[in-house]
């Protein structure tokens, strides 16, 4: 037989900024035979996350940093195509962390990490976006950090994004007026027209926080009860200058700041003159609340009643460049990456 072979991605340096093509490698090795109690992942989408950028390098974080010379980390989406573990069959579809690569070998050990989805409800690339992991986060952070009264005004960072297009959707469903801030008039015409946010601001037409500030103020006319923050920076100052008493924000992302420049708050008094509650959070910190999540983000995009939008590079030789695209803001919607 014809010896199976694997391609991957692997991490080779460190950037020092902006992540360059040359922090990547693409290597081809044999898939080795599988031992009792193994199976043979066939991945189909491979997920690109800004947390990606965090990983590549060293320094305090909430995980350990990628080590380098491995293949990089990733979620993804595929098809058991041989198996020795009696949990899996072939032709189950799994979602797991299996890398930037073609093809997973998952020891028995491992096995509790995949979880098998179910297609007939969901496309099976959207357990990577909508009902996966950004879903959760989005899920997450709204429902728990700012949980919104009906009435009250939700800000959103990244509102296109693969987490901010569901938060903006699940606080429109829970009674809130949805303002978001994306880049570029397309994605904000797309938040509102299709994602039936109440009105999106193009953050490229503002050169600083009191100008970004003074357009929020027109879109929140009785200021920002809430805001889930994906980005940070100018735009986390303009928002808290408009937040009012008791405001809720949600810290899920700095991706302002992930090539390693500064990003100073402006204005921290501000936290204690409103009385300003801001949490951070790490949604695998929370896998309790996962199967409540993924249950009603499943059953709304089953329905229709959740939209999402996807941006999709074909081939795991792809990959490096949609992923520094990717922190660039050149995606729309969850950014994937077709590996068959």
């Amino acid at each position: 037989m014809a010896v199976l072979i694997n391609k991957q991605q692997r991490l080779v340096s460190r950037p020092d900024a902006e992540p360059q093509l040359g922090n990547f490698r693409l290597v081809e090795v044999p898939v080795p035979e599988l031992a009792a109690g193994q199976l043979l992942i066939q991945h189909h989408y491979l997920s690109l996350d800004p947390y990606m950028r965090g990983r590549m390098t060293v320094g305090k974080s909430y995980a350990a940093e990628q080590p380098l010379n491995t293949v990089m980390i990733g979620g993804t989406v595929g098809q058991v195509v041989a198996s020795r573990n009696d949990r899996f069959a072939v032709g189950d579809e799994v979602v797991g962390m299996g890398g930037w690569q073609q093809y997973q070998v998952v020891d028995s050990a491992e096995t509790p990490v995949l979880r098998k989805v179910d297609t007939s409800r969901v496309p099976l690339s959207a357990y990577l976006g909508v009902v996966g992991m950004p879903g959760v986060t989005a899920w997450f952070g709204l429902g728990r950090i700012i949980v919104p009264k009906s009435g009250e005004t939700v800000a959103v960072s990244a509102a296109s994004g693969a987490v901010g297009s569901v938060v903006g959707q699940l606080a429109k469903r829970r009674g809130a007026r949805t303002v978001g801030i994306a880049g570029g008039m397309q994605k904000c015409r797309y938040v509102v027209e299709e994602l039936g946010f109440d009105a999106c601001i193009d953050y490229r037409q503002h050169p600083d926080a009191s100008s970004l500030a003074a357009a929020l103020h027109n879109a929140c006319p009785r200021g920002i009860d809430g805001h889930f923050e994906n980005v940070g920076g100018m735009i986390l100052d303009a928002v808290m200058l408009q937040a009012n008493a008791f405001a809720r924000i949600a810290m899920c992302g700095t991706i302002a700041g992930y090539n390693g420049q500064p990003i100073p708050m402006a204005a921290p008094r501000l936290i204690l003159v409103n009385r300003m509650k801001i949490e951070g959070f790490i949604v695998s910190d929370h896998m309790e609340v996962w199967p409540k999540a993924l249950e009603e983000l499943s059953t709304l995009v089953a329905s229709g009643q959740l939209k999402f939008r996807e941006t999709v590079a074909q081939g795991i030789e792809a990959a490096p460049e949609a992923f520094i695209g990717l922190l660039k803001g050149r995606n729309f919607g969850k950014q994937l990456v077709k590996l068959i």
